[in-house]
């Protein structure tokens, strides 16, 4: 059996608010509370499972690879909600999208500081 993530746990301030800004943003269905979690279902047997911290949230990358179409409904969100946005990890080209191993690519900020990232090829690594 070949090993798969299962879920992951995502810190956060608002769980309600952080949960619901991915599946608002995504167009995934809405989370699901079980016990302190908002879980967001990701579709691939993959869950991001939200958890309230009343201290300081340690921001972290989430990076999901879509489809073209995915990428322009989600890019699109991005544009009409005026979410910031850059082409790369360090934030320096803003308001652009960038074009690495011949796919698109976008990150941005959630509510808590967590950097999110759709890209439409994975990444080649050197190969």
């Amino acid at each position: 059996m070949a090993i798969t993530l299962n879920h992951t746990i995502v810190w956060c301030r608002d769980h309600r608010a952080a949960a619901g800004f991915l599946t608002d943003l995504f167009d995934l269905p809405e989370p699901v509370h079980w016990g302190p979690f908002m879980i967001v279902d990701l579709g691939n047997g993959v869950s991001l499972d939200y958890h309230e911290t009343d201290g300081s949230v340690a921001p972290q990358h989430y990076a999901f690879l879509v489809s073209e179409d995915e990428f322009d409904a989600i890019y699109g969100r991005i544009v009409e909600r005026s979410v910031a946005h850059w082409a790369d990890p360090g934030h320096r080209a803003a308001d652009t999208i960038n074009h690495d191993d011949g796919g698109r690519g976008v990150y941005f900020s959630d509510p808590d500081g967590h950097s999110l990232e759709i890209i439409t090829r994975p990444y080649s690594l050197g190969a």
